[in-house]
């Protein structure tokens, strides 16, 4: 898989791409993730990419221009990549969503800034992601997020025996887990999971993670 981000701030992401699963998943080759300054296609001379919006208002807004030729640019060897927009009125991101996702190969993440960004940006778009009914000071976060979602599901980069246990598989969340000291500050290890029993282990962390999924995220179960 190919990832292309276009940001105004490539700084952001340099502790993403070097450190944990992500920088593993881009030694083995799992993934390419390549981080545009989209600054870098301004045709004005000063580099800007954004300005003041028709109509008045506060704030800058993001021109589509250099985003238009940065988009078409990338394009020119891929020109059936997916082109994801990060923005407050996207669609909800779910696991279904990152699971669908793994299977593009090539996609291309553009982080908004600023007030907003011009609307006709949308035009460019295949699809529109939030992650969550809150407001960020721009879109990089949202794409690591997103990125990483992806990534640790591809081929090789997790264990599928990790991947088959997570939350939200089955709409259910994760059973709980333990490992030593068997014993701390009067918190005990439950007694089923010493047993060696796998079957009713099995049995429990499959009733866990009901009970937790009922407590904590009944909506999940609708």
């Amino acid at each position: 898989m190919r990832i292309d981000i276009l940001t105004l701030f490539p700084g952001m992401f340099e502790g993403f791409i070097n450190e944990s699963i992500i920088k593993r998943a881009i030694a083995q080759k799992s993934v390419i993730i390549n981080i545009v300054d989209f600054r870098k296609y301004s045709k004005l001379s000063n580099n800007q990419v954004d300005d003041t919006p028709y109509g008045g208002g506060g704030g800058m807004v993001l021109r589509i221009e250099p985003l238009y030729d940065a988009i078409m640019d990338i394009k020119k060897d891929a020109p059936d990549a997916k082109v994801i927009l990060m923005t407050p009125d996207g669609i909800s991101y779910k696991q279904s969503v990152a699971t669908s996702l793994k299977e593009e190969k090539h996609i291309i993440i553009v982080c908004g800034h600023y007030e907003g960004f011009d609307e006709r940006i949308r035009s460019l778009c295949d699809m529109e992601i939030s992650i969550g009914d809150y407001v960020l000071t721009g879109g990089e976060l949202p794409a690591m997020v997103i990125s990483d979602s992806i990534i640790r599901l591809l081929p090789g980069v997790i264990t599928q025996t990790s991947l088959d246990s997570e939350s939200f598989n089955d709409k259910l969340l994760d059973y709980p887990t333990y490992t030593k000291p068997q014993e701390f500050m009067g918190m005990k290890v439950p007694d089923v999971l010493l047993s060696g029993d796998h079957a009713k282990i099995k049995a429990w962390r499959e009733e866990m993670r009901i009970k937790r999924t009922e407590e904590r995220r009944p909506d999940l179960l609708k």
